[in-house]
């Protein structure tokens, strides 16, 4: 039989970091493709010992269904520690629990735009969010990053160029971007707002990786200058405890948060009921600030040895900003090594990385960069794959001569 699938559907392309995490089930390669917390950062005492509980105590509401808003003591400590620890959340803001934080921007997307609008990107950005913008068969406005983040004068550029108004909202990681790394100026995230409120659009700030900056100082979201209800912010517990139970988060205005609603409403009724109450008692019983700070040690570690790695092995052959935090390090190689061929060789020595094209706003763009993960892999296996690495930089190097 012939299938026909969907306009949304049938131009999407695999997630090329789904796609190279396969080559990784080989047990011989060293993965710098993955996005994934570091294992030893779980708090899987704590997990089993507030499980047993939940299931001693409440079984019938943990496997019950629940209000599609969230479980109702979640959202209330949510919404207590976003405004206490972020700032974050006025009088006409309100918080919803959702399965991921992908899921808000898919929850978004799905109440602001039609077919043929466009969201503006940062140029690189993350492909999970990238392909569910496509999937609702909008356009991408790629907007350039630079060392501080967004390049505003660019983002000004395109936002003054959309006279139809087709840019319904635009979506930015501000803290250790990925895969750039890099982190968003306060100057430039004031400048993000006040673009916002001039051409009237939505920002949807994004910030997966806040909690785990090991150096320098913690900038304000953009959120916390919302006085417009423009903002809304996604965060996640994937990074904290553990991506596997799924349990993210929107706060935003009320009346764009009430029609997400609805939309998750026909998705998958609420986020899982037992996840949802995990979450709430591990913030109760445990000391959120202390576990951060553990994180924080464990990915410094991790951060500093890949970044001396990559200069010892790597030397002249890459450049790149050393970010101050999150999971990535975006790399730039010598203009004299072609990037595909230079992931097509590393996967040869039992080494991935991501190619940068998979990050593109244009799928036919090119770019000499790619994405390395170090909270993933083992201190040994960051020693031995950027090893692995710079071999393969020297070889490319020499034969272009």
């Amino acid at each position: 039989m012939e299938y026909k699938f969907s306009d949304r559907i049938a131009g999407l392309k695999p997630s090329a970091v789904r796609e190279i995490l396969k080559s990784t089930s080989d047990p011989e390669v060293i993965s710098f493709a993955a996005g994934n917390p570091a294992p030893e950062s779980f708090p899987v005492d704590a997990i089993r010992k507030v499980s047993a509980e939940i299931f001693d105590e409440q079984p019938i509401t943990a496997l019950q269904y629940g209000i599609t808003e969230g479980y109702a003591p979640l959202v209330e400590k949510l919404t207590e520690i976003m405004k206490e620890r972020n700032h974050i959340g006025t009088d006409n803001d309100s918080l919803i629990v959702t399965s991921g934080a992908t899921q808000v921007m898919e929850l978004l997307t799905k109440s602001l735009c039609n077919e043929g609008d466009v969201i503006a990107c940062e140029d690189p950005s993350f492909i999970g969010s990238l392909n569910c913008f496509r999937s609702y068969n909008c356009s991408l406005a790629g907007v350039p990053i630079e060392a501080d983040g967004i390049d505003t004068n660019a983002l000004e550029e395109t936002l003054k160029n959309d006279t139809d108004h087709r840019i319904k909202f635009l979506y930015t990681i501000p803290n250790f971007q990925n895969p750039g790394g890099v982190t968003m100026s306060w100057e430039k995230r004031k400048k993000v707002y006040e673009l916002a409120c001039q051409y009237d659009i939505i920002v949807l700030e994004d910030n997966p990786y806040g909690t785990i900056r090991v150096a320098g100082d913690d900038v304000p979201a953009i959120k916390t200058l919302d006085t417009e209800g423009r903002v809304v912010y996604a965060g996640t517990f994937s990074k904290i405890i553990s991506p596997g139970i799924r349990v993210g988060y929107a706060v935003g205005p009320k009346e764009i948060l009430a029609k997400m609603t609805v939309g998750k409403q026909t998705e998958d009724v609420h986020t899982a009921m037992f996840n949802q109450m995990l979450v709430y008692r591990w913030l109760c019983e445990y000391n959120l600030e202390e576990h951060l700070s553990n994180n924080q040690a464990i990915y410094r570690k991790k951060l500093n040895l890949m970044c001396d790695c990559i200069d010892s092995e790597l030397g002249d052959a890459v450049t790149y900003v050393r970010p101050e935090g999150g999971l990535f390090i975006w790399c730039r190689l010598d203009d004299r090594i072609d990037m595909l061929e230079f992931c097509k060789r590393a996967v040869e020595k039992k080494v991935a990385v991501v190619p940068g094209t998979a990050f593109l706003t244009d799928t036919a763009g090119t770019t000499p960069y790619v994405r390395v993960n170090f909270s993933t892999p083992t201190d040994e296996d960051i020693v031995e794959g950027v090893k692995r690495l710079g071999q393969v930089a020297k070889e490319m190097l020499a034969e272009s001569k």
